[in-house]
């Protein structure tokens, strides 16, 4: 049984890691811009989404072993990508945007800021 457990826990990892390259490469390929915060948003997310959670009293719900509601859980999620979508709209506007004819170590090291100003503020 504790095989199971972990192969799931391993497919889970590996899909969280799958998502963050993924990613990775659709803005490179766009942009030709290697995003640094890429995955820094995917953290926001998910503090966005623990504290959805938390606000609609979901997590008491599933810290009691009590079932979380499908809609309660879909506005969680919804709300979590909508969230780093407003986030990552916000940082293209205003950081990467006014760079993008500017050289391309500019705006590399303008997304290692981005990157580091999300870090830190989580």
């Amino acid at each position: 049984m504790e095989y199971f457990q972990q192969f799931a826990n391993a497919l889970t990892q590996g899909c969280s890691y799958a998502l963050i390259a993924l990613g990775y490469t659709m803005v490179y390929g766009v942009l030709r811009l290697i995003n640094f915060a890429h995955g820094d948003l995917y953290m926001l997310g998910a503090y966005i989404g623990l504290f959805l959670a938390r606000w609609t009293g979901a997590f008491a719900l599933a810290q009691d072993n009590h079932p979380v509601p499908v809609a309660m859980t879909v506005f969680i999620f919804v709300g979590a990508m909508v969230g780093s979508a407003l986030v990552g709209l916000v940082i293209e506007r205003i950081a990467y945007r006014p760079l993008r004819n500017a050289p391309r170590l500019t705006a590399l090291i303008t997304a290692i800021g981005v990157s580091l100003l999300l870090e830190y503020g989580g």
